[in-house]
């Protein structure tokens, strides 16, 4: 399983990005948020979700665990596939699908190209529950999912820490220290948990 590239951008465009890590350049399709995050840089770091069939290999490429946390409900969803799961990300900010599912706003979500009322009411039904409200979220903000956070963060996950624990604990010292080094990180976060 294939956590993340990281490499030179080699081509970006709104739907993918080919990074070239090592010679070897990946082609992952991305989301509009995504694809915006990368303008104008020469390198990128994105977190990969595998699809593996019969017929293709497709990787999927996101700039947080935000992005890639609800790419995995969404496509967890009966009759949701991948592509209609990065349509959705691309028409909606992450923060913002969040606050439609838990809402049950199915006329927002409706608007989405492709997204009937049975397909927008089955993902508010079958993922209200797997999303957690704001003070408890697994989505992280935008300003905390750099590098250090997201290798502290899979080293823990790593250690057999939960997930959501390790996130919670990680936003507390990046709040109060957000230059800790990763070393630093995992360290204070192992006292906490």
């Amino acid at each position: 399983m294939i956590e993340y590239i990281k490499g030179q951008l080699a081509d970006l465009t709104p739907t993918y990005a080919v990074i070239d890590c090592n010679g070897v350049g990946y082609l992952l399709n991305i989301s509009v948020p995504t694809f915006s995050s990368l303008e104008g840089k020469t390198e990128a770091k994105l977190l990969v979700h595998e699809a593996i069939r019969e017929d293709a290999h497709t990787l999927y490429g996101f700039i947080n665990e935000q992005e890639r946390s609800l790419f995995r409900l969404l496509i967890g969803v009966s009759g949701v596939g991948a592509n209609t799961a990065r349509m959705i990300l691309s028409s909606i900010a992450a923060p913002q699908l969040e606050q439609i599912i838990l809402s049950g706003d199915h006329a927002t979500l409706k608007k989405v190209k492709g997204i009937g009322s049975k397909t927008a009411e089955r993902i508010i039904v079958d993922l209200k529950d797997k999303i957690k409200p704001i003070g408890d979220t697994l989505i992280l903000q935008q300003s905390m999912t750099n590098e250090v956070f997201d290798e502290a963060l899979a080293a823990l996950v790593m250690l057999g820490f939960n997930r959501l624990q390790s996130q919670k604990v990680l936003k507390k010292l990046f709040d109060s220290e957000p230059s800790l080094k990763v070393e630093v990180a995992i360290k204070k976060a192992l006292t906490m948990m």
